[in-house]
């Protein structure tokens, strides 16, 4: 489990983030909602500690990550930012290898490239291992990104946006796959989300954020709600359920937005 207690962060006088308390179950897919510029990715970073905390704790299993060295971090901790900046012109098997680079620095095991290879064949990527990352579609280079996440074989994802830009077809096959590593493989799963239906449908847990703070958090079933969404995005909802899911509702053609 990831617990924040009292977090804060500051660039100058801004306050991003403030008193912020809450927790990360393991084993689960937790969502990160709320709407722009709630604070939801730059909680997300300062848990990856791709960014430095004003005030508060960061715990991974009761220990505070401060006492964690990097190395031994990125063992236990993978982080896929929301736009990876990747400039390098490499394959799809040479990217997703990368995320072996924690554990042996640049030189391939037979282990890590079973282990590559897994991580390809999990998210359908073997017709393209071969193909150069600048040569594929968004969705594509998409996956890829996320089986280098993958690949790096620790019990937390940290996964920013991972939905940004992609169509419907790999937003499914990516929250699928998601779902898969946590029921299947034990992973635990931390997403910022901006699609609410995929979150109500494929989270275990959601946090929801407003303003810099912890709006509410809970299982989905306590926090999904009409009054709760309509709190937290200022628009108007209706809960569709049935045995396949739920629909959250937010059309209002001829409403108005508060």
């Amino acid at each position: 489990m990831i617990t924040i207690t009292n977090l804060h962060k500051r660039y100058g006088d801004k306050v991003v983030l403030s008193g912020v308390e809450t927790r990360f179950p393991s084993g689960c897919l937790t969502s990160l909602i709320g709407p722009n510029g709630a604070g939801k990715s730059t909680l997300l970073m300062l848990m990856a500690r791709l960014l430095e905390p004003s005030g508060g704790d960061i715990r991974l299993h009761g220990e505070s990550v401060k006492g964690i060295k990097i190395a031994d971090y990125a063992k236990r901790v993978a982080t896929l930012r929301q736009s990876p900046d990747f400039n390098l012109r490499l394959r799809v098997e040479e990217l997703v290898a990368f995320g072996r680079f924690p554990y042996n620095r640049g030189v391939l095991t037979g282990e890590d490239q079973y282990i590559v290879d897994e991580a390809i064949e999990f998210l359908s990527l073997a017709p393209l291992r071969r193909a150069y990352i600048d040569e594929l579609s968004g969705g594509q280079r998409q996956m890829a990104f996320l089986a280098m996440t993958i690949a790096q074989q620790t019990e937390y994802l940290l996964l920013d946006e991972p939905l940004n830009n992609l169509d419907m077809r790999h937003e499914v096959q990516i929250m699928r796959a998601l779902r898969c590593l946590c029921d299947d493989h034990g992973r635990t799963v931390v997403t910022v989300i901006h699609d609410i239906n995929f979150a109500a449908n494929y989270s275990d847990h959601i946090v929801a954020m407003k303003e810099g703070s912890i709006h509410f958090s809970g299982c989905v079933d306590d926090v999904v709600t009409k009054e709760r969404l309509r709190d937290l995005y200022s628009l108007d909802f209706e809960i569709l359920s049935n045995g396949n899911g739920r629909l959250c509702n937010y059309f209002t053609p001829r409403g108005e937005i508060r």
